[in-house]
């Protein structure tokens, strides 16, 4: 049982639960989704939430057992299993996909702006990519100032977000119950079983990297563990909450999707405009104007800006906190009075501003979006990888690895259930390689594809370009 400081401020299991629930689930992730594969999506959040949910939330409730002491998170239980070199290797690519979505949630808080002060998707039509790109660094700026001045901003925002996204989805959800009470049809017709069995084929396997992305992220909240009274027994409590949460938000939400959209006649910006279409068609539906598209945006807005705190804080944390300092430069490692990586937070906004610069070259804000949301398909879930193999080594080597928390007991299953999770992960970030969005053949398609090779490339060279200039910061202290 590790020491209690009675003056430390201590986070409780639910509050991490919440700050996870920003990192892992949205209203946004069902109807990227939902774009996707239609209501098919249904069956394949079900299947997903047994097959891989689950078992993944489990294996970072083991983890956080395990390395409880840990302040870094997934590079922590790697450099454990396998070394300091692997375990830079994993801090650094693991920090680095979560760019692109600190990007997308960036891009996401302007358009929640965008509906909040015109009531409609007027904004998207008629800013340029230029503005849209100078914006979102904005957003950046201000948002390392938030984390750098205000004390505990973290939690409350994650406490505010979490919390109301969770309450206005299941508000979505007892409306949809209430519609079809009164003897309303659903919009998307036919409506039947057929209609939730998901057609198994290219498209289908292509989506799957962004169904993974949208489940994922639950070990975000893993450097946190160290903030908890009772770590190795609270940080499981938190993991199943995260679960039943995730697995109410996707499959109920979908279907409530189903009955005020038409599944089969989708708006083309649906992924960046679809969360507010959503609450403006339930309005209109029950005669009650923009009331429940003004309570999402409100909600967005907070959400988006907790998810902005929770990743930018967290994915930084993991990356410095016990990585081996002789891989990275020391003026990354600098933090200021609070202990924040402030330097780390400059690094994240440099990056993030020259991948949005990158995809700021396709033709508009909608292509734009939809380039760097599922650019996270691909990145994000090679990441996710490194958890399943650190799960299988540790499983492997229960003696060197005690936990008070044992997802399967049985070795040789929990071995299985990894390696399964590793492979459906790999796969299918291999298969997000290709555009989705876009028409085959086209030049935008060509374009979308060269990006979704590019950046993830970038992205490795500065990782590799770190331990170069560390190892002549040591050089030329030795002269």
């Amino acid at each position: 049982m590790p020491e209690i400081d009675s003056k430390k401020s201590y986070i409780s299991w639910p509050v991490i639960a919440l700050m996870d629930f920003v990192t892992v689930i949205g209203f946004d992730d069902i109807i990227y989704n939902f774009q996707n594969q239609g209501l098919g999506i249904v069956t394949t959040w079900i299947l997903m939430l047994f097959l891989f949910v689950v078992p993944y939330e489990m294996m970072v409730g083991h983890m956080g057992s395990v390395f409880s002491h840990e302040g870094g998170g997934m590079s922590s239980w790697v450099r454990g299993t396998s070394g300091n070199v692997w375990g830079y290797i994993c801090a650094w690519t693991y920090w680095v996909s979560g760019l692109p979505y600190i990007v997308d949630v960036a891009n996401s808080m302007l358009i929640s702006f965008g509906w909040l002060i015109h009531g409609n998707n007027s904004m998207s039509n008629t800013m340029s990519n230029s503005m849209f790109a100078l914006l979102t660094a904005a957003i950046f700026t201000l948002f390392i100032f938030i984390q750098h001045h205000l004390k505990n901003s973290l939690q409350w925002l994650g406490i505010i977000g979490g919390g109301a996204m969770f309450i206005v989805t299941v508000l979505y959800v007892i409306m949809t119950v209430v519609y079809l009470g009164q003897g309303n049809m659903p919009h998307t017709q036919p409506f039947n079983l057929k209609s939730f069995i998901p057609k198994f084929d290219l498209h289908y396997l292509s989506t799957f990297g962004l169904v993974i992305f949208a489940m994922n992220g639950s070990e975000f909240a893993a450097p946190y563990v160290t903030e908890m009274k009772n770590g190795k027994k609270d940080f499981p409590k938190a993991m199943w909450m995260l679960a039943i949460m995730t697995g109410f938000l996707t499959v109920l939400g979908s279907f409530s999707l189903g009955v005020f959209f038409n599944a089969h006649h989708l708006p083309n910006d649906l992924k960046m405009n679809g969360s507010y279409y959503a609450f403006q068609a339930m309005g209109n539906d029950f005669g009650m104007g923009r009331f429940f598209l003004y309570v999402f945006a409100i909600t967005q807005a907070i959400y988006m800006m907790a998810q902005l705190a929770v990743l930018i804080d967290a994915g930084t944390r993991m990356f410095l906190s016990d990585t081996a300092k002789s891989y990275l430069p020391k003026g990354l490692t600098k933090t200021d009075k609070r202990g924040l990586p402030i330097n780390g937070y400059w690094l994240t906004t440099g990056i993030c501003t020259v991948i949005m610069v990158l995809s700021a070259t396709l033709p508009n804000m909608n292509s734009i979006f939809n380039q760097l949301l599922n650019l996270n398909g691909i990145v994000s879930p090679y990441t996710t990888c490194f958890l399943f193999s650190s799960f299988i080594i540790v499983r492997l080597k229960p003696k060197k690895f005690p936990s008070d928390f044992t997802y399967i007991k049985n070795q040789k299953w929990a071995v299985i259930v990894g390696a399964w999770c590793f492979l459906i992960t790999f796969g299918a970030a291999t298969m997000g390689i290709l555009p989705v969005d876009e028409v085959y053949g086209t030049g935008t398609w060509y374009h979308v594809l060269a990006l979704n090779i590019i950046e993830p490339l970038l992205m490795i060279a500065v990782g590799v370009i770190l331990p170069l200039i560390a190892r002549a910061e040591r050089r030329h202290d030795l002269v």
